[in-house]
Formats: C-alpha cells, structure tokens, sequence
C-alpha cells in the first residue's frame, strides 16, 4: 500500500519532496491534476468534485491507503466531505488527511505576539478555513489573511529570483502589516510559496518567523503513523516514487524539474 499525495497542481511537489526525504522508506505516488488547474478560482462543488475524483482514483486505481492532499484550496473545500462522506461510505480502511489543521497547530505553537499572518491563493483566503480552524483550536490568537495571486504564476514560470518578484513579495508585505502591526509569523500557505522563501526572507523582518508548510507536513505525519500502528504495519516499503499528471507528461517532467531540484519521469492518467 502506498502513500498518494494529491495537489491541483505543481505545489504539492514541495511537500512531496520534504515527505521523502524525511520519511524515505515508505513508497509514495504523486497526483497533480495539472489539466484542470488552477482550482482555486473554481466554485466550491467543483472543487470538490475534481478534488473527490483525484483522491478516489488515488485510493481505488493505485493501493493507496493513505492520502495527503497537499493542495490548500482542496483541504479548505473538500477534504471535510471526502473524510465525513466518501471514507466511510466506501473506504472505511482508508484515510485521507489535509494540511490546514497541522499548519494552525504550528501557527498556535510558534506565535509569541499572539498576532499570525498568511499568504495565500485568493480561493484559500475566501474559504476562511484558515480562521475558522484557529478560533476552534486558539481562538486567542489573531490571524491576518493575505491573498497573494501573482506568487503561483510566477513560480510555474520559473521566476524565482529577481526584481519583478521582489516587487510582489515586497507588495503583499506591505499591505499585511499595514492591517496589524506585531505580527510575529508567516505561514506560507501555499505550496508554492516556498519556492521564493528566499526573496521572502530578504523582506519579511527577521523578528518574524516564516512557516514553511512542508516541514511540519512531514512531522505530522510521522506523528500520525506512531500513532496509528495499524496503518503504518499496511504501508509498504521499497522507496518507489511515482509521479502521475491529468497533463502531457513533456510539461509536467519540465516544471517538477523546478519544485524537486531533480529529473523525473511521469504518466499521463485520465478519469
């Protein structure tokens, strides 16, 4: 049984690449659903639709049995569906984790000032999923949102450096702290973001610290499996990695050249 980690995109290779490095043992299948993407402008019902579909086809076609869909905008609108509806329905053995609840334990853990910040896709900030799960968890804390548009279109493009980019990074600063001052974190809340953590560190203040969503993805996984004993007995242990695109594979392989620092070989599979 394999681990699938699913993303609307390219993003979720970030997470990818931290999770088998830190967990390397266990055999890991990659789902980008590239053709259809960005899913973060959609409606709600498709996202969910696109994101049930993926992750079923993870769970049904390829011996997953744990998957981790990596994508913001898909575990702000479809992973409560997909755990509360399609696992016990049809996959009772099975399950299906996110990445905001593990990222607002760390923003809850980290923060002194009481006062946290992230950025964002436009379709993550409008879910408010972000919010909601902090008032739950640490209702205390206050949580800035900035949506960042521009960030994922220059990163698939390969801008990673330079002035255009320092000029949004510095853009989206400015007008987050202009909405609270003493922000003392930065959750980037996009998998892309990573990507340009060096030009964000160059303007973010070094008194704030920047979350980067993949380190604690990795920790909270290896959490989760101590934790659950019968699923982590299930998973096998070759150190296979598969990479699978909704897209032409020629695209896919040139832009995970990018997130993974490394050449990889993908197959296209349809729905």
């Amino acid at each position: 049984m394999n681990i699938g980690v699913f993303d609307s995109g390219f993003g979720g290779l970030t997470v990818f690449r931290t999770l088998t490095e830190q967990l390397p043992e266990y055999d890991y299948i990659y789902l980008g659903d590239n053709a259809r993407a960005p899913h973060g402008a959609r409606s709600f019902e498709t996202i969910d639709h696109f994101t049930r579909e993926c992750v079923e086809y993870l769970l049904a076609e390829r011996d997953c049995r744990l998957v981790i869909i990596a994508c913001n905008t898909a575990s702000a609108k479809a992973l409560r569906n997909i755990q509360l509806k399609l696992l016990p329905q049809r996959y009772p053995n099975h399950r299906v984790l996110g990445v905001i609840r593990p990222s607002v334990e760390e923003l809850s853990r980290c923060t002194r000032s009481g006062i946290v910040a992230l950025w964002a896709t436009p379709g993550t900030v409008r879910s408010e999923s972000y919010s909601m799960e902090l008032n739950k968890l640490a209702p205390e804390i206050r949580l800035i949102q900035q949506s960042c548009p521009l960030l994922v279109p220059l990163v698939e493009n390969g801008e990673l450096d330079g002035q255009g980019v320092e000029y949004f990074v510095r853009q989206y600063w400015r007008e987050t702290v202009e909405k609270q001052a003493g922000i003392d974190s930065l959750l980037l809340a996009c998998t892309h973001f990573p990507l340009l953590a060096q030009v964000i560190r160059r303007t973010v203040p070094r008194n704030v610290r920047i979350l980067v969503q993949a380190d604690f993805i990795a920790r909270s996984l290896a959490d989760y499996l101590r934790r659950h004993p019968e699923m982590e007995s299930c998973l096998s242990r070759n150190r296979c990695r598969s990479y699978l695109t909704t897209e032409q594979v020629k695209e896919f392989d040139r832009l995970a050249r990018i997130f993974l620092g490394a050449e990889v070989r993908s197959e296209t599979v349809s729905f």
